[in-house]
């Protein structure tokens, strides 16, 4: 990766940090929200230049920890740091209620399944079909899955666990049930990986199999940590206490 990349990207990821930094000021806003949000930023950062950048060029555990970073780790920080809810807060009421509306006609992308599908579907077409071939060869091709698995992995952080509003979304059981789905094919893809079965990765036995324990076990840690952030957010519901005097309204 040559030093005009990596200061594009870094500058690049530089704009939101600011931006939510000054937004965040505005307002009486978390210090953890802030950290988290910064922490996905640089894992990003960490993902598409340095040292991690320069290992994924040339072996494939490199790009697996990149997609570690770039699908999973870090858009579970940028989800926890609520920049929706942020920016509802500093946005002038007619902008803010412009936004709320955008947030309502996402209703089909925000649904957990569909988000299971972009993010998990994702995995197994990049790894099972033809097109992590392409990306060998492909600039534009090979940036285009980084933003896919960035994007479509706010979007599952989001509709699973992300404090910010969003449409339609169902109970935590439910989402319970999709996050399960998501580690159990996380983990079927790992093990064909392991074993070479049913994948399409022109690369050596040794770094696949590698590839497929850092795609296991930090795919793990990743699931883990949304489903703390998920249980966290569970208030079951209480019944009322039923009450022996009705009031009746005039």
């Amino acid at each position: 990766m040559t030093h005009h990349h990596v200061d594009g990207t870094v500058l690049l990821l530089l704009l939101p940090a600011v931006a939510y930094l000054v937004l965040a000021g505005r307002s009486k806003w978390s210090p953890w929200r802030s950290a988290a949000f910064l922490a996905g930023l640089a894992l990003v950062a960490a993902a598409l230049a340095g040292p991690v950048a320069e290992l994924a060029a040339h072996d494939f555990r490199g790009h697996m920890l990149q997609h570690l970073l770039i699908g999973m780790l870090a858009p579970l920080g940028l989800v926890l740091g609520a920049p929706v809810t942020l920016l509802l807060r500093t946005l002038p009421a007619a902008r803010a209620r412009r936004l709320t509306a955008l947030l309502r006609s996402v209703r089909l992308v925000a649904d957990p399944v569909v988000a299971l599908l972009l993010s998990v579907g994702g995995m197994v077409v990049l790894y099972c079909t033809p097109l992590y071939r392409q990306t060998l060869t492909n600039p534009w091709l090979h940036e285009a899955v980084h933003l896919h698995f960035l994007l479509s992995g706010c979007l599952f952080a989001w509709v699973i666990a992300g404090p910010d509003p969003a449409p339609r979304r169902p109970s935590v059981p439910v989402r319970l049930v999709v996050l399960g789905v998501a580690i159990a094919v996380h983990a079927g893809l790992s093990q064909l990986m392991y074993a070479g079965l049913a994948v399409d990765l022109p690369v050596p036995a040794e770094q696949r199999r590698g590839a497929a324990e850092i795609m296991y076990y930090g795919g793990d840690l990743a699931e883990l940590l949304l489903a703390l952030a998920l249980v966290s957010t569970w208030r079951p519901r209480r019944r009322a206490a039923a009450s022996p005097v009705r009031s009746v309204s005039a």
